[in-house]
């Protein structure tokens, strides 16, 4: 059931939910009604309101799909996690307020969800506190772009793709600098660091905040210049669901060119790809800072009748300028990929999104208000930087352990430019020079529970072999590709175990920032940061 919240009939409100959760067994029942009525006192009463409230208990089908829509993981879906007692998808900035207010005074977990994309569903199931709550934020997604000041207020529940939307509205020669995952929530996105296809120009999309409103633990909206600089640098990078409720971030768009070039030339093992991929580690972090080449890998059969798979490396590039342009700097810098002018489709910036985040040709603009995620699957993920060239023999063996699995794919994205022009102390995030390339390493399933543990164990496995390939004290890892392998927050364990890994040096500042501006430790998860360490 759809509860519509409106202050201005609270004793209306009240009655009805009270008559509507008299069903529901007593221990639920009380949690529920208690929200809602502390809700209901602390709400903004000085304009109209309507916010849905989900419960298993009430409209089952109602709450599968409230919790269901976003979330990216089917891992975390199972009928053995952990549901919430509830979902509330506040509809303006004061909800989120009494809902933060709320669920302190009446002593409940939170988890905080804006685009659902956590890889280990921490923005919507919990395993360390059971008896928890969502606060989702997906209605709270306005955006107004300023082209005189050339910035934009953006609400925490609006989409990458949405955001790049309104950008292109307005202009098509202003962009900004984050996810190639169209769906991704910009709240989220951007308070774990936010890369993307112009970070190697502009930086991440962290690196392009110029303010941001967050709710703290007692419910008070601040601004950058309340919240003070040290939370403000904590929240651009440091990780989601640690410091407060990200309701809006203030971004600075940035220059894009009316021509844009995109292209994907694919060469397999027997096209000499293992000794393009060698070189291609050797020059995609110098090259020139408006191209931007990652490559995709996986299996593939060796022809289209063919049961026999082979290794396929597909390098998808992105060129802030036109085709001949493009093709003098590939002549260059990366002769070896073969580059040639059929090659290339020159278009507009918005169009250039789309295709890297795998939209017909056809798809118009428009697709990108939809929201929805492309990709949802039972997966594992990983992240390694990588600091040094992976010699031939190294990816000859990755390509036999890729070879063993089902339906493995990663992702290998590369840095310089602008990101190795940044201090690593910027910001919270750290892999900025001396960093070659970030890995993202996936498995998928279809099956669920029936073969998770065999491609789990797949998983470390390969990861175990490629320790000796990639950066070390510590192995770096990203923090927006959540992975519980790498540690969790509890009695006797040591939060510098994936800290280290996410954040390097930062880390120690951040936990005495969290000190400070949330001591009780109210916003927590699995890898929430700590308020201090053992």
């Amino acid at each position: 059931m759809v509860f519509t919240i409106i202050p201005n009939a609270n004793a209306f409100l009240v009655t009805l939910l009270l008559l509507a959760l008299s069903s529901i067994p007593l221990s639920s029942s009380t949690i529920q009604q208690d929200f809602v009525m502390c809700l209901v006192d602390n709400s903004d009463a000085s304009f109209p309101m309507d916010s849905s409230f989900f419960t298993n208990d009430l409209n089952a089908s109602s709450f599968k799909l409230a919790l269901e829509t976003s979330a990216q993981n089917l891992r975390y879906l199972m009928p053995s996690n952990p549901k919430p007692e509830f979902i509330f998808e506040p509809l303006y900035e004061t909800h989120v307020q009494a809902a933060v207010f709320c669920a302190k005074k009446l002593r409940l977990h939170l988890r905080l969800r804006s685009g659902g994309h956590d890889y280990e569903g921490l923005s919507y199931v919990s395993e360390m506190e059971t008896a928890f709550v969502i606060v989702d934020l997906s209605k709270l997604r306005h955006i107004n772009v300023d082209l005189e000041s050339n910035t934009a207020w953006v609400h925490a529940g609006a989409s990458i793709g949405e955001v790049y939307y309104r950008i292109q509205e307005k202009s098509k020669i202003h962009g900004f600098p984050a996810g190639l995952c169209t769906s991704l929530g910009i709240g989220g996105h951007i308070i774990g660091g936010a890369y993307g296809s112009m970070m190697r120009k502009f930086g991440l999309g962290a690196d392009n905040v110029l303010d941001a409103r967050i709710v703290n633990a007692d419910g008070k909206i601040l601004n950058r210049a309340a919240m003070g600089e040290d939370v403000f640098w904590a929240i651009r990078g440091g990780g989601g669901g640690s410091f407060g409720v990200i309701l809006a971030w203030k971004i600075k768009l940035v220059p894009v060119p009316e021509i844009v070039t995109v292209f994907t030339v694919t060469r397999t093992l027997e096209q000499d790809g293992t000794k393009v991929l060698h070189t291609w580690q050797q020059v995609a972090d110098k090259l020139d800072d408006d191209l931007f080449i990652r490559v995709i890998i996986q299996p593939a059969s060796k022809t289209a009748k063919s049961k026999e798979r082979t290794i396929s490396t597909s390098y998808q590039g992105q060129f802030l300028g036109d085709a001949n342009r493009l093709l003098q700097v590939m002549q260059r810098s990366f002769p070896q990929l073969g580059l040639t002018k059929k090659d290339c489709l020159e278009t507009s910036w918005i169009k250039s999104v789309m295709y890297i985040a795998g939209y017909p040709s056809t798809a118009p603009s428009e697709a990108l208000l939809d929201g929805k995620s492309l990709f949802k699957n039972y997966f594992k993920a990983k992240s390694d930087y990588v600091e040094e060239p992976i010699p031939i023999e190294g990816l000859e063996g990755l390509w036999k352990k890729l070879l063993e699995e089902d339906s493995p794919l990663t992702i290998w994205n590369p840095y310089g430019g602008m990101m190795a022009r940044i201090p690593e102390t910027e910001t919270p995030f750290p892999h900025r020079s001396g960093t070659l390339f970030k890995i993202q390493w996936l498995t998928l399933w279809q099956d669920g529970k029936a073969s998770e543990a065999k491609h789990m164990e797949w998983m470390r496995e390969m990861y175990s072999y490629m320790e000796q390939y990639v950066s070390k004290n510590p192995r770096s890892a990203y923090v927006n590709y959540r992975d519980l392998d790498l540690g969790t927050n509890g009695k006797g364990s040591d939060a510098r175990e994936w800290g280290n890994k996410y954040f390097k040096g930062n880390f120690e500042r951040l936990v005495k920032v969290k000190a400070k501006f949330d001591p009780e430790n109210f916003f927590r998860h699995e890898q929430s940061i700590p308020t201090e360490l053992e």
